[in-house]
């Protein structure tokens, strides 16, 4: 005898009252995306997928936001040359199948990410992670599905305050005095690295992709590396550790200076993206001397931010 369940979710709310995200959080898998004459990419992601849920509904039906994840990771195994936002945007397109209510539908991703690495000096190889980053938004729009995606990464990096490098290099600069002409003086100046204090820096860029254009994530961490005061490495020997710090104090950063560095970096690297393409970037300094962080952020679509750096070039 076949047993008929009921269908608790249809019923209807005692307070209805329209939900904005429901969904799962936490379900990881293991994927292998191929990368041309290059090793493969291994990821172990974590995904969230979520609907929004009408006031005339008591729930979802939860088992299909996991059963969608499933299917389509399934079909990746297949399908090694697909990016991970388009993977993301394939899972919405099945949840707006599955959940015929939904009118909006979102998927999160993040996963470690490992590449390998070069000591500055005595370039030893290692391995170094970070966090690659998708995700996907899809709407009803007249019967019409509408999904937006994007892809990012989050770096961690080195950071040197150029407030205390200053204000150490003017209290240098006074007991220098006191036994240096002034000639002398200015060209122990130019020559030596002065003291600051130093942030661990988290960096951070999501960038929408339209349809038919590639984002790489390698490209972006790239991107984050090179805005902050230093790259960091998991193996530094002494001459490492040495180049690491010195190059990192002629390059002192504020938290601000840093997004301004990846905004500039991003336009010229994706100058050919559509101009409504959104554009997030912030930074995270872990103080080394406050028990707090500084934060700086900018969210902004690709034309508002080339608008922004041409006026500033003018």
């Amino acid at each position: 005898m076949v047993v008929c369940f009921p269908d608790t979710q249809n019923n209807r709310p005692r307070v209805p009252v329209h939900l904005t995200r429901v969904g799962v959080e936490g379900i990881k898998k293991l994927i292998k995306l191929e990368r041309d004459n290059k090793r493969p990419i291994i990821l172990l992601p974590t995904f969230n997928a979520y609907v929004d849920l009408p006031s005339t509904q008591r729930g979802i039906h939860m088992s299909r936001n996991p059963e969608a994840i499933s299917e389509v990771v399934e079909e990746v195994v297949n399908n090694k040359s697909i990016e991970i936002e388009s993977l993301c945007a394939d899972i919405v397109s099945s949840l707006m199948s599955k959940h015929k209510y939904a009118k909006m539908a979102e998927v999160n991703m993040i996963s470690d990410f490992m590449f390998i690495k070069k000591s500055p000096i005595t370039r030893n190889k290692t391995q170094e992670m970070t966090k690659l980053i998708a995700n996907a938004i899809g709407y009803r729009e007249n019967n019409e599905i509408k999904i937006r995606k994007s892809i990012g990464a989050e770096v961690v990096g080195m950071t040197v305050c150029p407030c205390a490098q200053e204000s150490v290099k003017e209290a240098d600069k006074a007991k220098l005095a006191e036994f240096l002409d002034e000639d002398t003086l200015n060209k122990v100046i130019d020559t030596v690295t002065f003291a600051s204090h130093n942030q661990r820096g988290i960096g951070t860029i999501i960038i929408e992709v339209p349809q038919n254009q590639t984002v790489r994530g390698e490209d972006i961490i790239k991107i984050i590396e090179s805005s902050m005061s230093s790259s960091v490495c998991e193996l530094l020997k002494r001459p490492d550790e040495n180049a690491v710090v010195m190059n990192a104090h002629k390059r002192p950063y504020f938290v601000e200076d840093i997004v301004r560095n990846m905004v500039e970096k991003i336009i010229q690297e994706y100058s050919h993206l559509p101009d409504d393409t959104l554009v997030t970037v912030r930074q995270v300094n872990e103080e080394s001397i406050h028990r707090h962080n500084a934060y700086a952020e900018k969210i902004s679509t690709m034309a508002e931010l080339k608008k922004e750096i041409k006026t500033s070039e003018e």
